[in-house]
């Protein structure tokens, strides 16, 4: 398969680093897969988590919140040996059954309910819960901040029995008492809603009282009751010194509001102080009451609370209209809300939850609003895809949360824990040897779908006239906010300028050099006119603007442009299951392999190369440093998004892993395959048949009675429909009335409609001009519809349409293509298997109908579906309009639903308007 090499072309570079900015997830815990947000509680299924707490290859997780998320299932679970079953990230992922293996975790006991269905909410007792939100687990001990019960419980070791009983109590005198501190009450031994819990090496136990505007320490628990020793955030533990003071709360180093989580790691101490939008860092445990932070992240400085505080926190990013500075919305210096922090003794973790991110600095800020190094669950520090609805289809998706509550580190493997709360699961970040970019997995068949328009010229050519074309980008704004200027490429018109002349005038401004920087100008002369293709990939291009200009106005040239803008520039980067894809990046294999012959089955591991998709070996089809060509897994159809990794084992032997990359799933995105050297891109097109052929369509309603006819050389073929037929078994009875007796053709059905093909009996040039017509009686509701007049356009059946053998109007090509997604009928759908060529009916559709247009107008689609022995290729066979131009860069596109593939382009011949 020749053609498949083009699939191994240039792709782009992206730095190294441990962990990347918008990576994926590697596994997950509590939903399968990723995206499915199923309520319920069981030993797999979680609810809307809350805390999370990792020690001793023992995660403990919370499964209840305080921010409204449902289900609130009031109990936490414990997962016992979880190296059993989240691998090491250089190991191999273990192919387990199932579709996801991935999606991980079965707990091992659950406290607060007496099985792993329960979720029913019971009175205060040593062996419930009420909407416990905060974990901590040091290895020895357990702490739950139970925070509807105002209390923390505490478990000397870790619990092995279902609803195993606490060991102590504090915030509360014994296991049945419920009081709230308020007021006079307000002690060193009251708890108000607590939502942070934290077990230092000492085993000492750190309280964030939320409620109370506090945080606690207790020492190690040893009673019922006990009373902190010391409290920060206010002066005494009788106090509390916001109490009162709404809406002009105290904001200082030493003052908290609503402090929701408290960390350590032996040596600093981090509360996260929620509606002050920052996170307190003391550089040594606090001693003594009231003790003042030493750092704050979120916040410029101790005495500000602003959420998001850019103007004071993130570098300008222009001017208004009045020449005053604007700012992002947010950057990595800011907060809101922020919901946890944890550090692993060099870096920070903060769960930004208002911005639905995970910020990240490589080392703890030692200095006031220092912004973070990267983020986790956005693409970049200054955008929320959630409140900005950037792509608001990736909410729910491998590389996002919505409201981020709780972290835990698992410091031997490397595993950052993400509560994230109302996608209902716990992910699982690990850093990488080498990065991929945010959008490496593309649609093979075509990496980059670039808008595209044009300009036309046509009248009357007369000198000294001015023309000018107007190129620019809507996106582009200047200091005020408006759109800033396209620009000029203009030409004055002489006395010996042809069309062809001014065309290549124009071409040749706007490719000057390094040439326009949104777009590339290519000639098209044979229909007068200019190909403007974007130079910027995907949706960007649509941005682009063009108009034309002339002067003085009396002029009779005429410039028309094809639209205000390019269009058709669609995301490469959503996928479909079982299309071939190509992962782009760099260092991402130590040689280039042979692409494989896709109508032998592929394997899983090339070149020391292994392609993890949801923990499915992907097949290869090929891979290079800068590339590697995979199928996604049929698995992936259930779900949004997928979590892709990349396992390299070095010609040194040594294994290195990719970030994991988000791969957004759709049902189907449409690509034909083609050159990506040239522009515009010829579509890989190649002639279907060696006999002439026509088409004729069997529509409508029909009823008994009515005749359905179709003439060939002026035999008529008639069939009288009957009271229960379907179109179906019209179209059938009249392939079988011409195959019958027809001397010059034969018939067939193709097509997702009711459609007959005529095909000439002798190949070549003989069969075309068989004169063909279809009709019904008058009163008939039975349509027939002949698309051609007669038999045309035989060629070299599989011959590629070229300038030298170009497609006819009328003719039916066909074109590869990627992407189209599942197919049917199901024994069509059963053989659709990862890596095999496809070996069902030679009759299969898409599930979702396909739609063509060739040089602006439609062309038929005949038929659609995988090709009989081919790994993941797909054909469409295209019936020309009979009244297309000449034109050696027809474009064309094929589209399912609101999906449109790129536009590639094929050379037309009418021998009629040459003539």
């Amino acid at each position: 398969m020749k053609w498949t090499v083009l699939l191994l072309a240039a792709s782009a570079l992206s730095q190294a680093q441990q962990f990347s900015t918008g990576q994926a997830a590697r596994l997950v815990i509590g939903q399968s897969p990723y995206t499915a947000q199923d309520p319920g509680a069981s030993d797999k299924l979680l609810g809307s988590v809350g805390g999370a707490a990792f020690a001793n290859d023992t995660l403990v997780v919370a499964d209840s919140n305080g921010i409204g998320g449902t289900p609130i299932n009031h109990r936490v679970l414990v997962y016992r040996n979880v190296s059993a079953f989240i691998p090491d990230r250089k190991a191999p992922i273990p192919q387990i059954s199932g579709a996801c293996p991935v999606c991980v975790g079965a707990a091992t006991n659950v406290l607060g309910q007496p099985d792993f269905s329960a979720t029913e909410l019971k009175p205060a007792a040593q062996n419930t819960v009420r909407k416990p939100v905060g974990v901590a687990f040091n290895g020895r001990s357990v702490a739950v901040a139970d925070t509807d019960n105002n209390r923390v419980l505490v478990w000397r070791s870790l619990p092995t029995a279902n609803q195993q009983p606490a060991d102590f109590v504090v915030g509360q005198k014994d296991f049945t008492s419920y009081t709230t501190a308020t007021g006079g009450g307000l002690s060193a031994s009251t708890l108000r809603g607590p939502e942070g819990v934290y077990l230092d090496a000492n085993n000492g136990l750190w309280v964030a009282d939320t409620g109370n505007n506090r945080v606690l320490y207790y020492g190690e628990v040893s009673q019922n009751g006990q009373s902190a020793k010391l409290v920060l955030g206010q002066s005494d533990f009788g106090v509390n010194q916001q109490r009162g003071l709404f809406p002009n709360f105290v904001v200082k180093a030493d003052t908290m509001l609503n402090p929701t989580s408290v960390s350590g790691d032996g040596t600093h101490l981090i509360v996260t102080d929620l509606a002050f939008n920052r996170v307190l860092i003391w550089n040594a445990i606090p001693t003594r009451n009231g003790q003042p932070a030493d750092v704050v992240a979120g916040q410029a400085e101790m005495t500000n609370s602003t959420p998001n505080d850019s103007s004071k926190l993130c570098a300008s990013n222009g001017t208004d209209k009045d020449g005053k500075a604007t700012y992002p919305a947010r950057c990595g210096a800011t907060m809101e809300l922020p919901r946890a922090a944890i550090s692993d003794g060099r870096r920070l973790f903060v769960a930004d939850g208002g911005n639905d991110r995970v910020l990240v600095w490589n080392e703890i800020p030692r200095a006031n609003g220092v912004p973070a190094d990267f983020v986790l669950g956005q693409p970049s520090l200054e955008l929320n895809q959630a409140s900005d609805s950037a792509e608001p289809e990736r909410i729910s998706s491998t590389d996002s949360f919505r409201t981020p509550v709780s972290l835990a580190w698992d410091a031997v493997n490397q595993n950052l824990y993400v509560a994230d709360t109302y996608n209902r699961r716990v992910l699982v970040y690990t850093p990488g040897d080498f990065p991929l970019p945010m959008t490496a997995v593309r649609n093979a068949a075509s990496p980059e779908v670039y808008a595209g328009g044009s300009v036309s010229f046509s009248g009357t050519i007369e000198e000294k006239y001015d023309l000018s074309i107007k190129i620019g980008n809507n996106s582009v704004k200047k200091a005020d906010g408006t759109v800033a200027d396209p620009k000029e490429y203009k030409i004055t018109t002489v006395k010996a300028d042809t069309f062809d002349t001014i065309i290549d005038k124009f071409a040749a401004l706007i490719n000057e050099g390094a040439g326009d920087p949104y777009v590339l100008a290519i000639p098209n002369k044979v229909i007068q006119s200019i190909r403007l293709t974007s130079r910027l990939g995907g949706l960007p291009g649509n941005e682009i603007s063009m108009a034309t200009a002339i002067s003085p106005d009396t002029a009779k040239v005429v410039l028309t442009v094809s639209g205000a803008t390019l269009t058709g520039g669609q995301n490469a980067s959503r996928i479909a299951p079982y299309a071939i894809v190509t992962v782009l990046g760099d260092n991402l294999a130590d040689e280039t392999t042979p692409v494989q012959d896709l109508s032998k089955p592929l394997p899983t591991e090339l070149g020391g190369v292994e392609f993890y998709v949801d923990g499915i070996k992907a097949p290869l089809v090929g891979v290079s440093p800068s590339r590697v060509l995979a199928q996604i897994p049929i698995e992936a159809t259930d779900r949004s998004s997928s979590s892709g990794i990349l396992r390299v084992r070095r010609k040194s032997g040594a294994i290195t892993v990719s970030t994991p990359v988000a791969i957004p799933i759709i049902a189907q995105n449409p690509a034909v395959y083609n050159d990506p050297g040239l522009q515009p891109s010829p579509g890989l097109a190649y002639h279907s048949s060696s006999q002439a052929m026509a088409t004729v369509s069997v529509d409508g309603a029909p009823k008994g009675g009515d005749v359905a006819t179709i003439s060939i050389r002026g035999r008529e073929y008639s069939y009288t429909v009957q009271t229960i037929d379907t179109l179906a078994i019209v179209r059938d009875r009249l392939i079988a009335l011409i195959n019958a007796s027809d001397p010059e053709v034969e018939a067939y059905s193709a097509g997702p409609f009711q459609r007959i093909r005529l095909r000439a009996l002798v190949p070549g040039p003989e069969g075309n001009g068989i004169p063909i017509s279809a009709k019904a009686n008058t009163d008939a509701q039975v349509i027939m519809s002949a698309f051609n007049s007669a038999l045309c356009c035989a060629n070299e059946a599989g011959a590629p349409v070229t300038e030298a053998n170009p497609a006819t109007p009328g003719e039916t090509i066909v074109v590869l293509a990627g992407g189209l997604g599942l197919v049917g009928p199901d024994e069509a759908r059963e053989a659709m298997k990862n890596g095999q060529p496809y070996s069902g009916p030679m009759i299969n559709d898409p599930t979702e109908f396909v739609a063509a247009l060739a040089g602006g107008k439609t062309a038929n689609v005949l038929f659609a579906g995988l090709r009989r022995g081919l790994v993941g290729v797909y054909e469409v066979h295209l019936e020309l309009n009979p009244d297309l131009p000449t034109n050696p860069k027809t474009e064309a596109t094929i589209a399912q639903s609101f999906q449109v593939s790129n536009i590639f382009t094929f050379p037309v011949l009418n021998t009629k308007s040459v003539d």
